[in-house]
């Protein structure tokens, strides 16, 4: 079949939707509000500084679409009968209802542009409306001309107390407020939060920004302004005989009270019970409090402690204790308060309120394709966030992955179990190395077991690493400068490396020592695990092995291939790479629909001692995170055809490409649909010079979801149907997708990206 069936297809779709009404549910006399036009009429005057968002602050927003004008789910909410029948409910749920225009938004929107204008220091600017209508659908022009501006001409300083002038003055450099800047409110806002946190930052506890006052004189000078900045000893709220001298502060006394008997916490809190506490001093000033049993030890929740007595007060200081106290996951709520109890002392109360400390971790992954191969892959953990009462964490880990036909006594198993132990601090390193974050060491020690038809694999891993979050907990950073796996292969069938064609791929079937390191970084716009607004992340990752290794070759034996060997083994030498970018844009009411997209590319290169990758450490694709029209392994490296020295497809090159797209709705009480799109493979990058066209390997889908989605977990299933099948060359239609190996079925935990 052509590629020209699912296009049509495809198209004939979109001529469908487009012939469907948007305003078939827009009451008689009434208009659906189409768009916003803002248009500044004198932005020639202002060609380095306008306001670029000044649509935001029109108070009625029209539809978003996806491209143009057209978003498809106003089409969907539009099938309605109007009778208020189980179909109506439906479409009304999967749709999105088209927003009906209401007039007298616009004289509220002209209100708010005109009041953020004087706040941005467009002084007197004015805004009029003109509304276009056609066919029930309605479109709001804004001609909005932007008022005076006036630059700061001479900025003159009003600082009575000599200690904050001289810690104000010795700062300018960082003021956002400079001669020749236009004046607005919203300038003096940022400027007036900035030094107040410098202030706080130097002892000033509970200094605010409303301390601070401005006098604008546009007289004196023509169009310009002599700006005056003032601290006061009395806030803008307050008169001048309610004035009280600012002060310095210090640390006077610090609590540290981690709580172990909720209940009775919260009894005394509302003083039903006397709290019985035990007090232990860890340095003089500084107590820890106990309420029944002694669950972390008071020297570690000392060492994570930055406010000590006799310090000067600093917000950054008390934040930083915060944070390090949440990162440990082992308190529900942490909480830093601040009393004065001087003139110029504060005491320092920190209370934890602990978490779930231990539990148990089910996932399970699963797909058949229309061969009849099916695949599933269970995980169980156990994890323990305070094992020896010092915050450390223990992971404790069981996975397997089970290959198998309904009629065919061919299976593949395989077998993993691994160990974690995570410190609270960096090995080898002080503790001041990274001040502001909790700083964790990682000792790993795994084992893997894969018996196959052709052969079996044993694999035992070690490695030891450093992690860390930055103190917005966005990045997270992880750093392995040694990760060694041994790798021993056995019961290879006689045949299995006769029938391997490729040298590259039968270069990967061999015993071999892995020492190296591991580097990663990612980035989250939002960290919480589940966004409920629009995000993005990216994850950027790299593995060297071999490089120290080779400096003592001359003192290593050689096998029969010339390679250096340790214990009969030749060791692996490489660079592997792999980095990818999601994106997910919420929209819809409540924001309960979302169009997530991810791209990612790897790719590994052997030299030195090796001729090809670990097997171990070569791209695979397909299965229910990756081209869900494939079982896992069952497709590439690019264009060429199933291996057939492996019963089990077992496909893997050293190069990765692959972009997603899915669309995510609700569908009705937890079930959630999806429609997706994958594109992408593996290849060998020394076969990529004799493909005619590297777009003939890439490997295309689509595919149907649905998602049970309760909260704390998403079980999803996937129904993958093929678009494109490299190997043949295919591009298959809708008469294909049913036929043996056109789909395949996908269940998961999660979302794929």
């Amino acid at each position: 079949m052509s590629f020209m069936r699912p296009k049509r297809l495809f198209l004939l779709c979109i001529m469908v939707l487009s012939a469907c009404s948007t305003t078939k549910v827009v009451p008689e006399g009434s208009y659906r509000l189409v768009d916003n036009k803002v248009n500044i009429t004198n932005l020639d005057e202002y060609p380095k500084n306008h306001p670029t968002d000044i649509q935001n602050y029109v108070r009625q927003k029209p539809n978003s679409y996806f491209i143009g004008r057209w978003n498809p789910f106003i089409y969907v909410y539009n099938w309605t009968s109007g009778k208020g029948s189980g179909w109506d409910r439906f479409v009304e749920k999967l749709g999105q209802a088209p927003v009906v225009f209401e007039p007298e938004q616009v004289e509220s929107s002209k209100v708010n542009m005109e009041t953020h204008l004087n706040y941005l220091g467009y002084y007197h600017s004015s805004v009029n409306d003109s509304i276009a209508t056609r066919r029930k659908k309605a479109t709001v022009h804004y001609n909005v001309t932007l008022g005076k501006q006036y630059p700061i001409s001479h900025i003159k300083y009003d600082i009575a107390d000599t200690t904050l002038r001289r810690i104000y003055l010795a700062d300018t450099t960082n003021s956002v407020v400079k001669v020749g800047m236009p004046v607005s409110e919203k300038l003096l806002d940022q400027e007036s939060e900035r030094a107040a946190s410098l202030f706080r930052e130097n002892g000033y506890y509970g200094f605010s920004k409303n301390y601070f006052f401005f006098i604008a004189d546009t007289l004196t000078v023509r169009d310009s302004v002599l700006l005056e900045i003032s601290v006061k000893d009395y806030t803008r709220n307050e008169l001048e005989r309610n004035a009280s001298p600012h002060r310095q502060f210090h640390i006077g006394k610090v609590t540290i009270y981690p709580v172990s008997d909720v209940l009775r916490y919260r009894a005394a809190l509302s003083k039903k019970v006397n709290p019985l506490l035990d007090t232990i001093e860890v340095e003089p000033n500084v107590y820890v409090l106990y309420d029944q049993k002694v669950e972390i030890r008071p020297s570690v929740l000392n060492k994570l402690n930055r406010v000590h007595p006799g310090d000067l007060y600093k917000e950054s200081v008390v934040d930083n204790t915060y944070r390090r106290f949440a990162n440990l996951n082992l308190y529900s709520s942490v909480n830093v308060a601040l009393d004065r109890v001087a003139d110029d002392t504060v005491d320092c109360n920190i209370r934890l309120i602990p978490s779930k400390s231990q539990g148990y971790k089910l996932n399970l992954e699963a797909s058949t394709n229309s061969t009849g191969l099916i695949g599933i892959s269970p995980a169980i953990s156990y994890y323990n966030r305070n094992i020896f009462n010092g915050g450390e964490w223990l992971n404790l880990s069981f996975s397997g992955n089970f290959q198998f036909g309904v009629k065919d006594p061919a299976r593949s198993t395989e077998f993993s179990a691994s160990a974690n132990i995570s410190l609270p601090t960096f090995f080898l390193f002080p503790d001041s190395f990274f001040s502001n974050v909790i700083p964790r060491t990682d000792f790993t020690l795994a084992y893997n077991y894969q018996q196959r038809p052709e052969y079996t694999r044993n694999m035992i891993t070690a490695e030891y690493g450093y992690s860390w979050t930055s103190v917005s907990k966005n990045w997270v950073f992880q750093i392995n400068p040694a990760r060694l796996n041994i790798v021993k292969m056995s019961n290879l069938t006689p045949t299995f490396y006769e029938m391997i064609q490729n040298p590259f791929v039968k270069d990967s079937y061999i015993d071999h020592f892995d020492l190296g390191g591991r580097y990663s970084a990612s980035y989250y716009s939002d960290p919480s695990i589940n966004p409920k607004h629009t995000n993005y992340k990216f994850n950027v990752r790299l593995d060297l092995a071999g490089n120290l290794l080779s400096a003592f070759n001359r003192l290593m034996p050689t096998d029969s291939t010339g390679s250096r060997t340790i214990w009969g083994s030749p060791y692996a030498q490489y660079v592997r790479g792999e980095a990818s970018y999601a994106y997910t844009w919420k929209f819809g009411k409540k924001e309960r629909m979302a169009l997530a997209t991810r791209v990612l590319a790897g790719a590994g290169f052997a030299y030195g001692n090796s001729n090809a990758l670990p097997f171990e450490q070569l791209f695979w694709a397909g299965g229910s995170n990756s081209l869900r029209g494939w079982h896992t392994r069952s497709i590439g490296p690019g264009t060429s055809p199933m291996d057939k020295a492996v019963t089990i497809p077992n496909q893997t090159g050293d190069m990765r490409l692959e972009a997603n797209l899915e669309l995510r709705f609700p569908l009705f009480w937890l079930l959630h649909g999806a429609l997706f799109f994958d594109a992408g493979n593996i290849w060998v990058k020394r076969e990529l010079v004799t493909e005619k066209n590297f777009g003939e390997g890439i490997a295309f889908n689509t595919g149907l979801g649905v998602r049970l989605d309760i909260q704390f977990v998403v079980v999803r299933f996937d129904w993958g149907i093929k678009l494109r099948e490299p190997s043949v060359g295919k591009w298959y239609g809708a008469n294909d997708w049913f036929k043996t190996g056109g789909y395949a079925f996908q269940f998961g935990i999660g979302y794929p990206f």
